[in-house]
């Protein structure tokens, strides 16, 4: 399976804050411009990147000249807007050094559970790898309350590769990975190489978290479950080990791979069956069935005929042959009132049609699932 790692092209890359702040001394620059150079070098093969990172709320109380993080969600907000500020600067700085644009992205968890909004974000996230820029991801602490708050970055990272189809998810932590006992209480626990995510054995095994970040090992395994949902594997490994990004890709065994159960495309088709409901349907003729069966391509305004119900923008609509029979499911990129006025049009009349350029599928393939049979 590591070797096959090697073939994977699109990463999300976690680091905690713990190593981006030397165990809460302030930013650790030496650190950050380590791994600028070995993700540079990546994406310089051809791997798309996605970078997730905690340390915002950590950098602000160092700033700050705080004790220890706060406990209040309105102090953790002013310590994360005060520490947002250095930790952009450090990647930006280091990464113009390689002539590598980086981007800001900040989300709650409301962002990821609108369908609006988790076809933007998916939108902007997906433009931005394939202009080679790297999006820095962290959650809106500024912004987000206690029921928004995703809790840890862990999830966060889990999420954005559910979002963008990551192949895999590298978490970079302070441990050398998960091992049968927490490390700290049992120092000579054996070091745990590879294991299905959805083992429940794993939790009995972590640990709690530490004083800087709010996940743990437990964290991580659940983030790694998460991400198996959409056929991500995921890796957990010491950010403090020498260019251990590059030994990971090379497929060199270190830290924990925790593997999902199923293909890709077989746990996208369960999360889009499973976890939405449809909300109206799509009417396509001959020529968008067959194109959609056989070639696998999105689906245009060009080949529907009709729509049915109401629906949002994000939201799950059904695909339907002339006769009734379901053909494919996926999320919408207009809604049922727009949708409309693009029936049999094609996409080059989208922005004369709605005032607005928007994208040229209804579906694209990668919201898309075909049904059975």
């Amino acid at each position: 399976m590591r070797e096959q790692l090697k073939q994977a092209r699109r990463w999300i890359i976690k680091i905690g804050s713990s190593l981006i702040t030397d165990d809460g001394k302030g930013l650790d620059k030496a650190a950050i411009e380590g791994w600028v150079t070995q993700l540079a070098q990546l994406q310089q093969e051809g791997r798309q990147i996605v970078l997730v990172s905690s340390g915002a709320v950590a950098e602000g109380v160092s700033r700050l000249g705080m004790a220890q993080r706060p406990r209040e969600v309105h102090w953790q907000q002013a310590a994360a807007a005060v520490g947002q500020m250095g930790l952009v600067q450090a990647w930006e700085s280091e990464f113009q050094k390689y002539g590598i644009a980086t981007a800001q992205i900040l989300l709650t968890h409301d962002d990821l559970s609108n369908r609006r909004r988790y076809l933007n974000a998916r939108s902007t996230l997906d433009g931005l790898v394939q202009l080679a820029v790297v999006p820095v991801v962290n959650e809106n602490d500024t912004v987000a309350t206690a029921e928004l708050c995703f809790g840890d970055n862990d999830t966060l990272a889990a999420l954005v590769a559910n979002l963008i189809n990551a192949d895999a998810l590298i978490i970079l932590t302070d441990q050398q990975g998960l091992h049968e006992a927490d490390p700290r209480s049992q120092p000579g626990a054996p070091l745990i190489e590879e294991a299905m995510a959805n083992d429940e054995r794993l939790l009995n095994m972590a640990g709690g978290s530490g004083s800087l970040g709010r996940g743990g090992m437990r964290t991580k395994i659940s983030a790694a479950r998460t991400a198996a949902r959409s056929g991500a594997c995921t890796i957990i490994a010491s950010g403090r080990e020498e260019r251990v990004l590059q030994r990971l890709m090379a497929g060199e065994n270190l830290g924990t791979l925790l593997l999902p159960e199923q293909q890709p495309v077989t746990a996208r088709k369960q999360w889009l069956a499973g976890q939405l409901k449809a909300r109206g349907r799509l009417v396509l003729d001959a020529g968008a069935v067959r194109v959609l069966r056989e070639s696998g391509r999105s689906l245009l305004p060009v080949g529907v005929t009709e729509v049915r119900g109401r629906f949002d923008r994000g939201e799950l609509v059904l695909c339907v042959d002339e006769a009734g029979s379901e053909v494919a499911r996926g999320l919408v990129n207009y809604d049922s009132r727009e949708a409309s006025r693009l029936l049999g049009q094609p996409s080059n009349r989208i922005e004369s049609l709605l005032g607005y350029s928007g994208e040229e599928e209804l579906i694209h393939r990668d919201n898309m699932v075909l049904s059975d049979g």
